[in-house]
């Protein structure tokens, strides 16, 4: 068995234009936006939308929103979720990158949130 739970929603933003989107979508989400040392492409959007991490990252393709899940078993939720029709794109550090039915993209990675949160609200899976 093991969990999983929507973690972030990601705003890509191609390079050339990620600074300017951070600034509307802090502004329209009532957030503050600021650096994430660790992995300089993404600006993150604090305390945008309750209960997730939310943050624009500079990209160098289309100009899309993504979902981030979060699990303490990749290859497991990723078995999951291509079993549901998603197909696996690429893999970017320990994420990996699936593109749903329909288009839309969503990374899977391991567990960002404090343990208690990720307990609590995480659905566990067979």
């Amino acid at each position: 068995m093991h969990r999983s739970r929507v973690y972030a929603v990601i705003i890509d933003a191609p390079t050339s234009t990620a600074a300017r989107a951070a600034q509307f979508w802090a502004a329209a989400l009532g957030a503050t936006a600021g650096p994430f040392p660790p992995a300089p492409q993404f600006t993150s959007l604090h305390h945008a939308l309750p209960g997730l991490v939310t943050a624009v990252q500079a990209v160098d393709d289309a100009p899309r929103i993504h979902l981030d899940f979060e699990t303490d078993d990749v290859a497991a939720e990723t078995a999951r979720l291509i079993a549901l029709g998603a197909q696996e794109v690429s893999q970017w550090q320990e994420c990996r990158v699936l593109r749903a039915p329909g288009g839309h993209l969503l990374c899977v990675l391991p567990v960002e949130s404090d343990p208690d949160v990720f307990r609590e609200q995480a659905t566990p899976w067979p």
